[in-house]
């Protein structure tokens, strides 16, 4: 993920857990709050840090293009129609997303919508791995 990922970006961080070697940070505004902490951490982090976008991806996903962000790219914020968690966000929506959980919003397809993303099908669905079992 981190290679599939580094290749596409400026810099990887991971949002709400520590792993050694990256720059980790913590769920936003806490923890609990699934993929929305993650990006809305990612996003906040983004917004400070001069970054234009996030591309983020759950680590369910271990199958990522090499052209995501490419992929991805076009007005707005955009989804992978298959993985919500997968998908390009501008920066400048952390504080949608913000007023969003305020508002106690929890599901990642109703803030895709909210900030009408658009949901992008790549040439083969990507792996979404829970168990050992689903890896091939």
């Amino acid at each position: 993920m981190a290679a599939a990922l580094a290749g596409q970006c400026e810099a990887v961080v991971v949002c709400g857990r520590e792993e050694p070697g990256f720059t980790c940070i913590r769920d936003w505004p806490e923890p609990g709050l699934g993929p929305l902490g993650g990006l809305a951490a990612a996003l906040r982090h983004a917004d400070k840090g001069g970054f234009s976008h996030v591309l983020s991806a759950g680590v369910d996903a271990p199958d990522l293009p090499q052209d995501l962000a490419t992929s991805l790219a076009g007005e707005g914020a955009a989804i992978v129609a298959s993985q919500p968690v997968v998908g390009l966000w501008p920066a400048s929506a952390a504080p949608l997303l913000e007023g969003f959980l305020a508002g106690g919003g929890r599901a990642l397809y109703r803030f895709a919508d909210h900030v009408s993303a658009r949901k992008v099908a790549l040439r083969a669905p990507l792996m979404n791995v829970n168990t050992p079992e689903d890896l091939p």
